[in-house]
């Protein structure tokens, strides 16, 4: 029985203190409203920088993605490096964990001739496993086959934007158009990327490499792409590459082991057997110096994995969304100082209250529970509109084409950091209007 009017006694006096509270905030609006507002300005400051900071890296690492994955590119910087046709399709069967490769052609500004409008548009030349390889599905007819690629057949695959700006919308398979002044049968239409996405390829066409290199009149291949199986295959790819094209542009060709034999210029474990590229000729009249890129500090070959690039920029961006959001929090710091600073001016005008609750016999825990909650009151307050102004920060930003979203995470990191900080700020103020004592309270009516 005891125990039940010892817990309905601290029901009665937690409900008072909350009263008091709530009449404590409304009794100045004015000075409640501007405590208000450094909470919530510093709640919306972090959503919104950190929303801004978290729309970016999304929208690179999706651009990253749209390129495929698990690709490698094989690219070519120096003159001296080239690939060979055979050596770009047969990099499946000869390098462990790559299922898809192709060489690479490119040829900028191609006359273009569709009826009567003319062109100029960017071509790649690849074989028939772009798709597979790039992550990119054909949304109307096929993709061009190895045969088309073997009888450089003047065929053609259209870009997404390509293809929607020919008949306002309708798929153009099955007519022809002129590239570099041969007619090309359109025979498939890829499906869209996206702005900035897939390397523009909404807004160029592709055809079969052999045609490509016909309309740029080389035979020379500088770039190879490879799809693997899995991330844990592309990384198994990428040390095998390097090893072969370390040995194919020079580099540890003539190492003698320790028996002074001639090392062979084969990969362990049945991979590559790629014929070394030709010696550079000795200029006449200076014998025994020939070109090396290295001296120049170029790199003459580069084996990059799109997946290390997804991962690189993904670290990269949060780092700056974290800065971001560290920044803005100063403002949260600023506004629990704020909190701090009205309820002691709001303790030492409430003296008389004080001291009028402590002779009609409240005990300090009352006065302690009673301020802090005016501190938490104004705290949540200030979270909620925070959150509501700063999710409108972002849908703002958003509108006007910034990558923007509104994070989970980022408004739990608000409100707690807040909530806290008016907590923390809350309790000496409190203390103070608790340890006055009555008499003293009493007399500064």
């Amino acid at each position: 029985m005891q125990d039940r009017e010892n817990i309905s006694n601290l029901l009665v006096r937690l409900k008072f203190s909350a009263l008091m509270a709530l009449d404590g905030i409304t009794s100045n609006l004015l000075r409640t409203f501007l405590t208000v507002l450094g909470i919530s300005i510093g709640v919306a400051a972090v959503i919104s920088l950190t929303g801004i900071g978290e729309g970016a890296r999304r929208s690179i690492v999706a651009q990253f993605e749209s390129l495929g994955e698990n690709v490698i590119v094989i690219k070519s910087n120096a003159d001296n490096v080239k690939f060979e046709i055979e050596e770009a399709e047969n990099l499946p069967i000869r390098v462990t964990g790559i299922e898809y490769a192709t060489p690479v052609i490119y040829t900028e500004e191609t006359p273009i001739r569709w009826r009567r409008d003319e062109s100029e548009m960017n071509i790649i030349g690849v074989n028939e496993s772009y798709p597979q390889i790039k992550d990119h599905p054909v949304v109307s007819g096929n993709f061009f086959t190895s045969l088309h690629v073997k009888q450089r057949s003047p065929v053609v695959v259209l870009g997404y934007n390509v293809a929607n700006s020919l008949l306002n919308g309708r798929s153009p398979v099955g007519h022809t158009m002129k590239i570099d002044g041969i007619n090309y049968r359109i025979i498939g239409v890829l499906g869209e990327k996206g702005e900035g996405k897939g390397d523009g390829i909404d807004d160029k066409i592709v055809i079969p490499y052999t045609s490509a290199m016909k309309i740029a009149k080389t035979r020379d291949i500088l770039e190879i792409w490879a799809k693997c199986d899995s991330a844990e295959d592309a990384e198994l790819a990428m040390v095998q590459l390097g090893r072969i094209y370390k040995r194919k542009i020079g580099i540890g060709n003539n190492i003698r082991p320790d028996n002074g034999q001639e090392e062979e210029s084969t990969v362990e474990g049945g991979e590559m057997d790629i014929p070394v590229a030709e010696p550079v000729p000795e200029e006449p009249g200076i014998p025994g110096e020939k070109e090396n890129v290295f001296e120049k500090g170029e790199e003459p070959l580069t084996i990059t994995s799109l997946n290390n690039l997804v991962k690189e920029a993904d670290q990269a961006n949060r780092i700056m969304t974290v800065l971001l959001g560290g920044i803005a929090a100063v403002s949260l710091l600023v506004g629990g100082i704020g909190i701090m600073n009205i309820m002691l001016v709001a303790v030492t005008e409430r003296t008389s209250e004080i001291g009028v609750r402590r002779a009609l016999g409240a005990k300090k825990e009352d006065l302690l529970i009673q301020f802090l909650l005016e501190a938490v009151y104004v705290s949540i307050i200030g979270c909620m509109a925070g959150v509501l102004l700063g999710a409108w920060a972002v849908s703002i930003v958003a509108k006007y084409g910034l990558s923007a979203v509104v994070s989970f995470d980022s408004i739990q990191i608000a409100v707690f950091v807040a909530l806290t900080s008016g907590l923390l700020f809350g309790v000496y103020p409190a203390i103070n209007a608790s340890n006055l004592p009555p008499v003293e309270a009493l007399k500064r009516q």
